[in-house]
């Protein structure tokens, strides 16, 4: 009798086990996010993706690669640049198909030099993917424009430099854009550019959810600017990568403590970067967003935006301002 209560006991034990075991690998699932698995290559087409050594964006040029694209690496510094070109090397790129370009988005020289060097590289450009940025910037500073630090880094450096590589775009077949914003610019207030550089409108996060709130807006006023032109094999939309365990979040102040007491939390409750690379490479490369611009997409999917990014007039004079302040004229 005791041995059968034992034996009882052993199954119930192992069937908890094998319960707590599934809803954890559920869970696990679902934090990771939707997956991009479109059997689709990339062969000949040319990619230029931004912050292309670490996190998100070096597992958006891994899978390029791999699917046979060239791929321009646009990053700040060239060291980790190279350290993120021999990580991609290890992991099966080709590096016949890794270029690297020195590219600091805080710096509009810089984004310059880089278009100036891509656009004599490449008659055509078929995928952008606006990917670099910060997050937690602990101080207010300006760049060396002239512009608070997190404004420039997530707009208008990224803005600056698709305009310029726009030509190049507008020559391929079916180009496409992806600008990485965040849940986060749905917490952002209306912008108002002309205090946007003030320190007064400094914080902790006000700064980044204003700055990922342009990311969609500019999604949407270039789109409506590419049809009235009556361009049509351009596309650009704005996402949600999830909430990713990157360096982004270097800045933020808690960042030590996260990486050593909240490691194990991290990795369960966040996605990694290859799970993060999933909506970007979906909006690069589906043929489920053919004829779909404009739009913000979160887990592969379009999502409802912030509504202050579905009023039309602040759309394009956020892309009138952005022009006028990165020297362009048109």
């Amino acid at each position: 009798m005791e041995d059968t209560d034992e034996s009882t006991s052993l199954i119930i034990y192992i069937l908890y086990v094998a319960i707590f075991g599934g809803l954890l690998t559920v869970l696990r699932h679902y934090f990771k996010g939707a997956q991009f698995n479109e059997k689709v290559t990339a062969k000949d087409k040319v990619a230029v993706i931004t912050g292309a050594n670490t996190g998100i964006g070096l597992e958006i040029a891994r899978e390029l690669n791999l699917r046979k694209a060239k791929v321009y690496m646009l990053c700040r510094d060239e060291k980790r640049a190279l350290d993120g070109k021999a990580t991609l090397v290890r992991m099966g790129c080709d590096p016949t198909r890794l270029i690297i370009e020195q590219c600091d988005l805080a710096n509009f020289e810089s984004i310059r030099n880089a278009a100036n060097a891509i656009l004599k590289a490449e008659k055509s450009i078929d995928i952008l993917v606006n990917n670099a940025g910060v997050m937690f910037y602990p101080k207010y500073e300006k760049t060396i424009d002239g512009h608070e630090m997190h404004w420039q880094s997530n707009h208008l450096g990224p803005f600056l430099l698709t305009e310029l590589l726009l030509p190049a775009l507008k020559a391929s077949p079916s180009a496409r854009i992806a600008n990485l914003s965040s849940m986060l610019h749905l917490q952002s207030d209306r912008i108002d550019v002309s205090k946007i550089d003030e320190k007064k409108e400094f914080g902790l996060l006000k700064p980044y959810f204003r700055s990922k709130l342009a990311n969609v807006m500019h999604a949407r006023a270039l789109t409506q600017r590419l049809r009235k032109e009556g361009t049509h094999n351009v596309i650009i939309n704005s996402c949600h990568p999830g909430a990713v365990n990157t360096e982004l979040n270097r800045h933020f102040f808690l960042a030590n403590l996260f990486k050593t007491v909240g490691k194990p939390f991290m990795w369960f409750f966040t996605k990694t970067p290859r799970d993060g690379a999933q909506t970007p490479l979906y909006l690069s490369l589906s043929k489920k967003v053919d004829g779909i611009s404009g739009k913000y997409f979160s887990d592969c999917a379009i999502k409802s935006e912030n509504v202050l990014a579905l009023d039309e007039n602040a759309c394009e004079d956020l892309y009138n301002y952005s022009l006028e302040t990165c020297g362009l004229q048109k």
